[in-house]
């Protein structure tokens, strides 16, 4: 079959449909990270496993992914000079290879052990295969389309998608719970796979990569072939010139600082809720995690908000929320409240639609980043920034559980012997209390006070779009509007004068 002709490289006209096809890998996306801050360091203490360690095996094991990571988006940027790239494609290729192995290796976490380096090995080959597939994925709206509006449509889509997954995952295992089913993990974990494994496959065979015109080709042939010591010199000497995109920093900062707060919530309130909460049953932080269905409906109104107000809006709406629900968890607590469930239910609602938002409107922006970087250097490295991403969100949310565990155990707290509230001293759940509160509170309020100077929106991208379409067509740099030169300087922290360089031959205007 001809390259051309492959079914991979034949765009077509995006719909609703279409963006559904697209996000259902954020299935396995959204409800993975999910798993991993909220599920995960409450499954191993239940093996018995010191809080320490539990918090080891997500921290060494996403430290080690995310130097995987760092490289893979580069590898993938590049792919398409092998046999298997043009055949397959060079996102779409990772993509199933990465759906197989996942089927492979996901349900061998679930089975009992008492041996947390068991649970290191297996959660390092997840992470490692779940970044195959998610790096090349996250690059497609930007190979799909260059319109605004259906990239979102796309990035909604996604979100709408990974909203469901958290959700899934939640009530899924909160109903095994309830049941008191003793083998509750195995049977979620297996069911998840199948899911997960199904969502991927349809992701990968209804989306597509940018056609192979002449120009694309030549573009792609362009780059030089190196060896893997240049081709790893080169990849970080690209990873680090991503932060001299403006846009890109304050995006960076925000997304990390706002994920790595919803870690510490999730990864502690199954003992917050358990060692500091009278009157409600062991299975009660899985019913409030499930509460996360809310996002569902959110996302639908967030992809709304995120054309008519942009993301700045967005942030502000839901770090604030946020702050305000932890403020309600941390009175609920100090007043020692008793049976306080619908106090819980109500606050964990108002939580779940900020958080809702919080994942949201990132990766909403995310495929705009692309374009700024485009005008600084004339290059396509959707890849590159997808890689920094993932690696900064894959490294602090690896310290914020590795953290959390930390600060458990130094506080005193026994995985095994302090099961509930009667058996967790006072002290100890205090402890608990303003790690559960001071963690999310500090690091949402520092992702707010960023977010207030973000200027990448609809309008301003418009300009820019507008203005690569210009250049690209041949347009000299003396033409340029005032106010583009302003917006784009402005998202790019440089001076016009030195944006869209003279790369590849190309003649200066």
């Amino acid at each position: 079959m001809s390259k051309v002709n492959n079914w991979v490289y034949k765009s077509k006209p995006i719909t609703v449909a279409r963006g559904i096809g697209f996000g259902l890998t954020d299935l396995m996306g959204g409800g993975w990270n999910n798993i991993v801050s909220g599920v995960i360091f409450a499954f191993v203490l239940s093996q018995g496993i010191s809080p320490a360690f539990a918090g080891a095996i997500t921290g060494i094991g996403r430290i080690i992914d995310a130097i995987f990571s760092l490289f893979f988006g580069a590898i993938t940027d590049g792919f398409y000079r092998t046999k298997l790239g043009q055949r397959f494609g060079r996102r779409h290729f990772f993509i199933l290879l990465g759906g197989i192995l996942f089927a492979i290796v996901f349900p061998l976490f679930w089975v009992k052990s008492d041996d947390w380096r068991y649970y290191l090995i297996i959660y390092v080959a997840i992470e490692l295969v779940i970044a195959m597939i998610l790096i090349p994925w996250e690059t497609l709206p930007t190979e799909m389309t260059e319109d605004y509006t259906l990239r979102t449509v796309l990035s909604s889509s996604r979100m709408f998608i990974s909203a469901t997954g958290t959700a899934l995952v939640f009530i899924v295992l909160a109903v095994l719970q309830h049941m008191k089913n003793p083998n509750a993990y195995i049977i979620t974990g297996v069911i998840w796979t199948v899911i997960f494994v199904v969502a991927i496959f349809v992701s990968y065979r209804t989306t597509w990569e940018k056609p192979l015109t002449p120009e694309f080709i030549q573009e792609l042939n362009a780059q030089p072939r190196l060896s893997i010591g240049e081709f790893v010199s080169k990849t970080i000497k690209d990873y680090f010139s991503t932060f001299k995109n403006k846009a890109f920093r304050k995006h960076l900062a925000v997304y990390i600082l706002s994920f790595t707060g919803k870690d510490f919530y999730s990864t502690l309130l199954p003992t917050f809720i358990i060692c500091c909460i009278y009157g409600v049953k062991a299975d009660f932080p899985w019913t409030l995690q499930a509460l996360s269905i809310v996002g569902i409906l959110v996302t639908l109104i967030a992809a709304k908000l995120m054309i008519t107000h942009g993301p700045k809006f967005l942030f502000s709406l839901s770090y604030i929320t946020i702050i305000i629900t932890m403020i309600g968890y941390f009175v609920t607590w100090a007043l020692h409240i008793q049976n306080p469930i619908w106090i819980l239910i109500t606050i964990s609602v108002f939580y779940q639609a900020g958080r809702a938002i919080l994942e949201f409107t990132p990766w909403n922006v995310f495929p705009f980043i692309p374009d700024v970087d485009r005008i600084m250097t004339r290059e396509s490295r959707a890849g590159i920034y997808a890689s920094v991403m993932t690696f900064f969100r894959k490294s602090t949310g690896a310290l914020a559980s590795w953290i959390a565990g930390i600060l458990l155990a130094s506080i005193g707290f026994n995985s095994k012997a302090m099961t509930n509230v009667t058996n967790t001293p006072h002290s100890v759940q205090t402890g608990i209390a303003l790690i559960f509160f001071v963690g999310p509170v500090v690091l949402i309020a520092l992702a707010l006070f960023f977010s207030w100077s973000f200027k990448l929106n609809k309008h301003t991208h418009t300009l820019l779009k507008k203005e690569l379409d210009r250049l690209e067509d041949g347009g000299s740099k003396t033409e340029v509007k005032e106010e583009t030169q302003k917006v784009v300087e402005e998202l790019t922290g440089h001076p016009y004068n030195t944006l869209w360089p003279n790369n590849q031959g190309a003649s200066e205007n």
